[in-house]
């Protein structure tokens, strides 16, 4: 019996002027029309931790990581790995970096031509089962329908869209496959094995496209009904034939399908290290419930998938937590969804894999297409870490849109139902077009995004939540707050909401408040069971709420063992929990043990080796400790693994400056450079520009940096009297002094700004009294201040008071007895003193003998007037005498002469 060969139909014309090509063309229309204003979305949701926040995106990153690391950037085998392996849509995201770092425009451009692609691919798979027609509505449903808009707008559904193009080619290999001859076969089975694999390193449920492959292989290729498998397999049963050359081409092919398919999920395992992801009763409250009701839930889910296909009029970004209530007992009516839901599947599979003919193999392929890429994401199998994902149904929609085509292809036949078919179908096409463009704008910023899902669904703490987050990031913490309770309120026992509200307190200094709120989160941790691993059992995000309160009370000196006692704890619960090492390490530098701290960060770095900012915090202990050197080594080995990381930059810019190594400053100068283009407003980094400028003597460009830094920080300390100090010693003193008043204007007691004025006043002003207010104004609070006890002393001795001066130096001296230039000038001093002292005993001496002159001269002053008195008397005497003599005479004479 010869094998029968597939007729395969190749895509032709629905009728002579409209072709595949004027297809394609119409559906990049479609998609460019329904996604042009994604261009303009942000990153939100999940974008953040894939896109903005993993480091394998950045090209410092060694390529190899991407096939080591998880979709977020996180090691498979650390615990707290989601363990989404997808290294080739992360490869295209690095790609987007490498051309445009994280402008999310080209994001979205590259998905907006991904799921144009798709389209096109999808209806040239359609073309196989159904005519052009068929296939362009197929597709042209597809490429509107709104359910893809988390895929195609939000960019991690990036992951989707590469995943279903090498969905889609593998497919189209394994057909080739099934009618091609013999070695030509094995190749393209060959083929359909790499782009499987490749579908399931973009995402997992990539590899259902084996499943579909059988499928086509047994109902397409080899023409067979359900009834022909029965009757074979009872034939081989009973033994009454052997296997028959159809199915052993089949199982050939199938075998190797199979055979790759599980090393595929091998490897897979093996990547993962054989642990599953650590999903919390909040991401899906039906996988911890008991039976019935996580049956029951389970299957109400996929009704609810089903409807979102029919009618997606209410979309919503996340559906966990308490979205959907669960199905607890038989006699919930929600039970008529799932019942008629399986009812419909039930009567589809039914008529296709019973009857024979183009339409049923197109129904097959339709079921196929719809059911079989879901089924890992179902929970039917195995829980999963959502309810319900809006991107999940991207493949099975194409086998929903196929059968609505195709029902809308049948209803088009009937007469009487022709123009209305064709008006029902424009307007559902209108409709989800239009709804599409809608649902986009929900996705331009996450405040938008949560919005729109709380108009769904109030149930959802987890979206009170998020609204929260994005109002945080706008600085609105009081609005947060609000949420954030809210969040409370609706779940009570959900630790991540009072995190939140912890975080909100903090954030508007509430702290009392805050650390209540954390205290409440840590009362609801599940209490540790001996033997039992606890990070199986609680999210790792939760066990940051000790993170949270350690960093909350550390800002209390007093409290900071406690702290430390919390960081601890954390690490005790979970070994590799990295950001715990880290803050630790940050605590016991507080508490003056380095060498703990050293050994915090060193664990952390054997379990993160790729983490820049442990190599920055190690940097900052080994420079603590003086090992300036080792310290370097650690930051430049940061910007090894993130060229861009600020802290690293500025750090070692700043110790590259203080090593005074002129051959290191023109990288200190580059690394400041780059860091000004992230922080153009960074005053530090103007004021460190300016210190290096100074040290290469160009005081013209560091007097504008300086000035510069204090224009954004008037306040700012290091600047105000650096610049003053470079003024001053490039002999601009008086241009210094406003610098400086504004200095001490902020900082009245600043030691060193006050010494500087201080010696301005005094040798440039000539103002001593200003200057002695200034040290003696340093002395109120640091008496034990050298430099301005020896600049008073110097105010006393221009003063003139050599004694306090000479007091003055010798209390410095004994305050700083190894200062030479102190004890120098006290011996200057005391010699003047002497000087003064023997130009004072001569002064005096010449001051006795001037008065003992004068005493003398007064003697003879006093001797010689009391001579000239005695002279003067004598004459006096003398002259009486000759008086009376001449009196005599004359009397005598008078006598005579009256007696003659």
């Amino acid at each position: 019996m010869k094998q029968a060969k597939p007729t395969i139909q190749e895509p032709k014309t629905a009728m002579a002027s409209f072709t595949f090509a004027h297809a394609a063309v119409l559906l990049v229309v479609a998609v460019v029309t329904c996604y042009w204003n994604s261009l303009s979305c942000g990153f939100v949701f999940d974008d953040m931790s894939a896109i903005k926040d993993n480091r394998d995106l950045h090209p410092s990153t060694p390529l190899y990581k991407l096939f080591l690391n998880d979709f977020w950037g996180t090691p498979m085998h650390m615990e707290k790995s989601h363990k989404s392996y997808r290294p080739l849509c992360v490869l295209t995201f690095r790609l987007n970096y490498l051309l445009h770092e994280l402008d999310p425009m080209g994001y979205h451009l590259v998905n907006m031509c991904l799921h144009a692609v798709v389209c096109i691919m999808y209806m040239s798979v359609c073309c196989m089962f159904a005519s052009l027609g068929t296939s362009f509505l197929a597709a042209l449903l597809f490429a509107v329908h709104p359910i893809h808009t988390e895929a195609v707008t939000g960019v991690v559904g990036r992951a989707e869209l590469l995943s279903s193009i090498f969905f889609l080619a593998a497919f189209r290999c394994y057909t080739c496959c099934c009618r091609a001859t013999k070695p030509a076969g094995w190749r393209y089975v060959m083929y359909t094995v790499l782009l499987t694999s490749a579908a399931t390193l973009c995402k997992e449920q990539g590899i259902t496209v084996i499943g579909v492959c059988c499928v086509y292989d047994v109902f397409i290729a080899q023409r067979k009904t359900l009834q022909d498998l029965l009757i074979t397999a009872y034939a081989l049963v009973s033994g009454k034939s052997g296997l028959p050359p159809w199915l052993k081409s089949s199982i050939a092919r199938n075998l190797l399908l199979v055979v790759s398919t599980a090393c595929l999920m091998l490897a897979r395992v093996k990547v993962m290290g054989a642990q599953l992801p650590v999903f919390t009763r909040f991401d899906n409250p039906a996988s911890v419930s008991p039976t019935p009701t996580r049956q029951l839930t389970f299957n109400y889910l996929l009704s609810i998938n089903a409807w979102l296909l029919l009618f997606p009029s209410e979309l919503c970004c996340d559906w966990t937590m308490g979205t959907v209530p669960l199905v607890e007992t038989f006699s919930d009516p929600r039970n008529l969804c799932t019942l008629a839901f399986w009812v419909t599947m039930a009567k589809l599979a039914h008529s296709a894999l019973t009857r024979d003919g183009k339409r049923a193999k197109a129904t097959i392929m339709a079921l196929s297409l719809m059911v079989l890429p879901f089924l890992p994401a179902s929970n039917l199998f195995f829980p999963v870490g959502f309810v319900v994902a809006e991107r999940i149904l991207y493949i099975p929609s194409m086998g929903f849109c196929l059968l609505v085509a195709m029902g809308t292809n049948l209803l088009a036949k009937q007469r009487n139902l022709k123009y209305v078919t064709y008006a029902a179908v424009f307007s559902l096409l209108v409709f989800h077009s239009a709804k599409t463009i809608w649902r986009n704008f929900d996705w331009e910023s996450e405040y938008s995004l949560f919005q729109s899902a709380l108009k769904v669904n109030t149930k959802n703490a987890k979206l009170w939540n998020n609204v929260g987050h994005a109002l945080e990031n706008q600085d609105r913490h009081a609005e947060a707050l609000e949420y954030f309770l809210k969040a409370a309120g609706v779940q009570p026992d959900d630790i991540g909401a009072h995190m939140n509200v912890g975080r909100a307190y903090k954030n508007l200094e509430r702290f009392q408040d805050s650390e209540e709120a954390y205290r409440k989160a840590m009362a609801l941790m599940p209490s540790v069971i001996p033997g039992k691993k606890y990070a199986t059992r609680v999210a790792p995000s939760h066990l940051s709420v000790y993170v949270n309160l350690a960093n909350l009370i550390r800002e209390d000196d007093a409290r900071l063992m406690e702290a430390d006692s919390l960081y601890r704890q954390a690490i005790s619960m979970r070994p590799d929990f990295t950001q715990a090492y880290i803050n630790r390490g940050e605590v016991l530098m507080r508490l003056n043990r380095s060498k703990e701290a050293q050994q915090s960060y060193e664990t952390a770095l054997q379990l993160e080796s790729d983490n820049p900012d442990i190599h920055y915090n190690l940097g900052i202990v080994l420079l603590e400790q003086g090992e300036r050197s080792q310290a370097l080594k650690c930051l430049s080995r940061a910007l090894q693994l993130d060229p861009h990381h600020k802290q690293s930059l500025f750090n070692s810019a700043v110790m590259m400056q203080e090593s005074g190594d002129p051959s290191l400053r023109p990288e200190a100068y580059r690394r400041l450079y780059e860091v000004l283009e992230q922080e153009p407003q960074n005053e530090k980094v103007h004021f460190n520009l300016g210190m290096l400028s100074m040290d290469d003597k160009n005081f013209t460009a560091a007097d504008q940096w300086f000035r510069k830094s204090i224009q954004l920080k008037p306040d700012f300390r290091s600047a105000l009297f650096n610049l003053a100090l470079m003024l001053s010693q490039i002999r601009r003193d008086l241009e210094a002094l406003p610098y400086l008043d504004q200095l001490l204007l902020h900082f009245p007691h600043h030691s060193k700004g006050l010494i500087l004025k201080g010696d301005i006043l005094m040798n440039k002003v000539k103002d001593v009294d200003g200057a002695k207010k200034c040290f003696e104004k340093i002395l109120e609070t640091e008496p034990k201040n050298i430099q301005a006890n020896h600049n008073l002393c110097v105010v006393y001795f221009e003063q003139g008071d050599l004694y306090r001066a000479e007091k003055c130096l010798a209390k410095a001296h004994e305050l700083a007895p190894g200062e030479d230039y102190i004890l120098n000038h006290l011996n200057i001093i005391r010699g003047k003193i002497q000087q003064a002292e023997m130009a004072r005993r001569q002064q005096q001496q010449l001051q006795r003998e001037k008065e003992q002159q004068q005493l003398e001269q007064l003697q003879r002053g006093k001797e010689q007037q009391q001579l000239e008195q005695q002279q003067q008397l004598q004459r006096e005497k003398e002259q009486q005498q000759l008086e009376q003599q001449q009196q005599l005479q004359r009397e005598k004479e008078q006598s005579e002469r009256e007696r003659g």
